[in-house]
């Protein structure tokens, strides 16, 4: 950190980069290559644009390997990508790291045939609500249809082994893309119907999960299917559709009972139920050994006081208590109390308090007037002015002679006395 509210480029970058890549960590757009180029490390670099737009995009070697068909890309061309956002720290940059691109050419045409299958079977009922069958919340057997070594099927039995106890999960693998796969899909939802229907009670299927993994449009086209989403509709088992990432979405997903974003989220609703199950008991428990240290120590301090020492304390803080109430009820020793000696004592302190305050400030405004008058007689004394030079004259008698009238009246050679600041002389008067 920089001094006051000022913070570095770098603290500043690492926040911008932690919004962005934890709020667009999954992105799927189209657009138009531009700037394509392939780099010595064998990652490539091209921007996608639209008519008012324009985003960086990466293509890392790896990823690279997973998409062959990048290799006939060329400027001009309308491509497809699946991927996040980046930030590139050192350039305060932002692009799309891509893991998945495909030419949009020819997926018009599939994205038409959904949509008009997706409003055809709308308009026949197989969408509605109503028609839908409720998950069970503690499904006991869970037949899940998917590749058998798909990643799908791994997080899937990843987090019901993690967050289940007595769940029982049976793999039907089929194949979940290309030719045929539509067909295979049919027949081991059949299969799987088939045999919940024949099965003893406890082995009969609570639920069904159709799944795979993310993909592009073409990849997903088997869930896609017609006549699968017909046996979908008309399965009586509850069925779950947990296709692709989360922007991919195919018929399955809304003729199925519920559609979850991806194998992760079904197992995490298939096992909620037992989740809330065990933490119930395990806050039971924890309640159970609260209460049951409680009691313990409850009858700990019962036994306790139960003793004779202790007996002898009770009848001993007793004696004390009532001793003291009985003090408390003498007169002797609250005589001024009760006559309220204390009230008088503590007003006539206050009084004594006040006088001595009045006294001090009649002394203080005393002693200010008397200065004031003696700065005042000081400066109408004549002898002061004598110090600046002046004299003045006087007759034996200590007469001022202040005036010619004054001066007029006096007797022929008849002394005077003139005073200085440093002495007094005598004159006559001609």
């Amino acid at each position: 950190m920089a001094n006051g509210n000022y913070v570095t480029i770098s603290t500043l970058v690492g926040k911008v980069k932690n919004l962005l890549e934890g709020q667009f960590r999954t992105v799927a757009i189209e657009g138009e290559v531009t700037n394509f180029s392939l780099s010595s490390s064998g990652h490539y670099y091209f921007t996608l644009s639209d008519r008012n737009s324009s985003i960086s995009a990466c293509l890392f070697k790896m990823d690279a390997m997973r998409n062959p068909g990048v290799k006939t890309l060329k400027d001009g061309d309308i491509v497809q990508c699946f991927g996040s956002l980046g930030v590139y720290a050192k350039r305060g940059s932002f692009q799309i790291i891509v893991k998945r691109i495909s030419k949009a050419s020819g997926v018009g045409d599939l994205k038409e045939k959904f949509e008009l299958l997706k409003k055809k079977l709308s308009l026949d009922g197989l969408f509605d609500l109503e028609a839908k069958l409720k998950i069970p919340e503690l499904p006991k057997r869970v037949a899940v249809i998917t590749a058998l070594r798909g990643a799908a099927l791994a997080d899937f039995l990843n987090i019901m082994k993690r967050r289940t106890h007595w769940i029982d999960i049976m793999v039907v693998p089929t194949l979940v893309q290309g030719d045929g796969a539509a067909a295979a899909l049919r027949k081991s939802l059949f299969n799987t119907i088939k045999f919940s229907m024949e099965a003893v009670p406890e082995k009969k299927i609570d639920v069904i999960v159709l799944t795979r993994g993310g993909g592009s449009l073409e990849d997903l086209w088997a869930f896609n299917d017609e006549a699968l989403a017909w046996d979908i509709f008309n399965c009586p088992i509850p069925t779950i559709s947990a296709v692709g990432h989360q922007v991919d979405y195919s018929i399955s997903d809304f003729v199925s009972d519920l559609r979850c974003e991806t194998p992760s989220a079904a197992a995490q609703i298939l096992s909620e139920g037992q989740t809330k199950i065990l933490s119930k008991l395990d806050n039971a428990r924890k309640h159970l050994n609260s209460n049951a240290r409680n009691i313990i120590l409850n009858r700990r301090e019962k036994v306790s006081s139960a003793s004779p020492e202790a007996m002898l304390r009770m009848v001993w803080n007793k004696f004390q208590n009532y001793k003291l109430r009985v003090e408390k009820c003498s007169l002797e020793k609250r005589d001024t109390e009760l006559i309220g000696l204390h009230d008088y004592w503590f007003r006539l302190d206050d009084s004594v308090k006040k006088m001595t305050h009045l006294m001090d400030q009649k002394i203080q405004n005393s002693k200010y007037r008397v200065g004031k008058s003696n700065e005042l007689l000081s400066a109408l004394n004549p002898n002061n002015v004598l110090d600046r030079g002046y004299s003045y004259l006087t007759t034996d008698s200590e007469k001022v002679v202040s005036s010619k009238a004054d001066f007029s009246k006096l007797k022929q050679d008849e002394i005077l006395k003139i005073r200085f600041h440093d002495g007094v002389g005598k004159v006559s008067k001609v």
